[in-house]
């Protein structure tokens, strides 16, 4: 008997302290990115809520994933068949934890609880450049890219010194090294370009250069970040194929 189809709800990340960047996306001399902000609407990306078949009373009940909610999971995409889940520790939180999920006969499978960071002052459901939180919500996942060489992505990669940023973040800590690999978060943005380029569907207000990229030790403007060798694991799994979207926010709003 076939599984009812897996579905999600998304919305954006955040990134890295310079002066003068507006966020994650905004790479020293590249003319990167500036961070994402979300107020009403749609943004591109977003996932659609797509209505799932009721599972006969045959089916065993799917494995869902962790702490996801009735109303999130309703807005999991049917096609999708990989999910990457950032739960956040608190609403004023910038500590977070990663899980890659992938779906299977038996419902969604876990991957390794990744520990991660989100933007200073935690998320919003409402997010707007500048405010220093990452945008709670659904989005899919196209296009990645670093100042490295592809360590072998199955997402398109870019390889460009236009990733290259200095200075230090939030906690004084180093941020060389931050942009060596990417995976853009489709949060006001054109899917299927490069994560630097510049094309802001609902505008320059609403921010943009949501991303996952490597740790540096501290907060960051609204990206996600993990470790250096999570984000080769993240390159190395997303399968464009299986339409990856990101479920990120913090634990309460995921929940429900």
């Amino acid at each position: 008997m076939v599984s009812p189809s897996p579905r999600v709800l998304l919305s954006g990340l955040g990134a890295v302290v310079l002066t003068a960047l507006a966020g994650c996306g905004t790479a020293v001399g590249s003319g990167a990115q500036d961070h994402a902000a979300t107020s009403g609407g749609t943004p591109p990306g977003a996932v659609r809520t797509v209505p799932a078949p009721a599972p006969t009373t045959a089916s065993p009940a799917p494995r869902m994933p962790a702490g996801i909610g009735p109303d999130t999971l309703a807005r999991i995409p049917r096609q999708s068949r990989q999910l990457v889940v950032v739960a956040g520790r608190g609403i004023d939180s910038s500590q977070a934890t990663v899980v890659v999920y992938s779906w299977t006969a038996d419902g969604w499978q876990p991957g390794a609880a990744w520990p991660a960071h989100n933007a200073k002052d935690g998320w919003t459901a409402d997010h707007h450049g500048g405010d220093l939180r990452s945008p709670i919500g659904v989005f899919t996942l196209s296009d990645a890219g670093g100042l490295r060489a592809d360590p072998g992505s199955k997402l398109p990669y870019h390889h460009s010194g236009g990733f290259h940023i200095g200075g230090r973040g939030f906690e004084g800590e180093p941020l060389a090294g931050s942009f060596d690999y990417v995976v853009a978060i489709d949060y006001n943005r054109k899917p299927g370009t490069t994560p630097l380029d510049w094309t802001r569907p609902l505008g320059a207000a609403r921010g943009g250069g949501i991303w996952f990229h490597v740790d540096h030790g501290g907060p960051t403007h609204g990206c996600v970040s993990v470790s250096e060798a999570h984000m080769k694991q993240l390159l190395a799994t997303l399968d464009p194929a299986l339409h990856p979207v990101v479920v990120m926010g913090d634990a309460a709003s995921l929940a429900a």
